[in-house]
């Protein structure tokens, strides 16, 4: 007997990628992930883009403040040139098929497979016993997210890699399980650019985030032109300039960080940035990075504001999304339901 490779799957390019409602988005979102989701729209690749607000609840949210937070990284979505016209976007929830195909693949997937996903215990820290079940599990909601759309490949940040690879091993298991080769496709990572793990304003050990009790550690997309400027006047840095090699920011966080979102704001590379800034010390740097975020933010951050003003127009483009997605998923989880031998009626 001879060992053979894996069907492989043969439908279309799909590209699908979402963010969690839980909380206001900040600069490392947007140049992680909303910037470039722009970008993909553009390649003539569906691409289907969330609000992840079944996520967002493995850890406790405010009910009342759940729907303005989809609503606000709907407007992000939105603000940011995603075009309704060009790219499906939508709360997670008005798609029941994730919870039904998420279930599936929770008697699918492996309990070692979860066990070794170390966003769980980073989340979780030393109290694992009061983390909600959700938070264990989401990893397979995630999988779920994914292959219900049968997407072939997600933009995902470093810390996600290993999620898409339980995906993988999901949608794998599942082919050969039922005996349907090359069913979901084992979908592909797209890790680019220049920022695409934006660190901390005051820790460039420590991605930014937006449940960093420090407003300075991080640029938001709702931070006016004044707040940017004087948020990246009070980055930390160090008494070093700038190098002339990406090689000469190792062991510099601060410094290596601040010129990673030079880089990704201007559309250019590091190395780029250190020919034209070597030498130079942030006294010099830090003025002209304020003045380019705030150039490149304005049209974002004002026209955030202007969304956010306007729920129904959010609502809207929510609700007309909700439907798109539905046309796609419903026939994925009629056929998988019908796969694993549920009752047809």
């Amino acid at each position: 007997m001879t060992d053979q490779t894996p069907a492989q799957y043969t439908g279309p390019r799909r590209i699908l990628s979402g963010i969690q409602a839980s909380g206001a988005l900040h600069l490392g979102n947007y140049l992680g992930a909303l910037k470039r989701f722009t970008e993909l729209q553009e390649t003539g690749a569906p691409l289907f883009v969330f609000v992840a607000d079944m996520h967002a609840i493995t850890v406790w949210q405010e009910p009342e403040k759940l729907a303005a937070q989809t609503r606000e990284i709907a407007a992000a979505y939105l603000a940011s040139g995603l075009d309704p016209a060009k790219a499906v976007i939508f709360p997670q929830s008005a798609v029941p098929a994730h919870a039904e195909l998420a279930w599936i693949f929770n008697c699918v997937g492996r309990l070692g497979w979860l066990d070794r996903m170390t966003q769980f215990k980073e989340k979780s820290g030393k109290h694992k016993e009061r983390s909600s079940v959700g938070l264990y599990t989401y990893p397979v909601l995630q999988a779920a997210d994914i292959l219900l759309y049968k997407a072939t490949e997600v933009p995902v940040g470093e810390d996600q890699k290993q999620h898409l690879e339980l995906t993988r091993d999901i949608a794998q298991k599942f082919n050969n399980d039922f005996g349907t080769p090359g069913y979901f496709p084992l979908p592909e990572p797209l890790i680019q650019g220049p920022a695409t793990r934006v660190m901390s304003l005051r820790d460039g050990a420590a991605k930014m985030s937006k449940s960093d009790p420090s407003d300075l550690s991080r640029i938001n997309l709702t931070d006016d032109a004044d707040a940017i400027a004087n948020k990246i006047k009070k980055a930390k840095t160090d008494p070093e300039p700038l190098p002339e090699t990406v090689e000469g920011l190792e062991g510099r966080a601060e410094a290596k960080n601040l010129v990673a979102i030079y880089a990704a704001l201007a559309d250019t590379t590091r190395e780029a940035v250190l020919a034209e800034f070597a030498g130079q010390g942030f006294g010099a740097f830090k003025p002209k990075l304020a003045e380019l975020a705030v150039s490149s933010m304005a049209n974002v951050t004002a026209e955030m504001r202007r969304l956010m003003n306007d729920p129904a127009e959010i609502d809207r483009a929510l609700a007309a999304g909700a439907e798109k997605a539905r046309e796609v998923a419903e026939p994925t989880i009629a056929e998988v339901k019908k796969i694993v031998g549920f009752w047809q009626g």
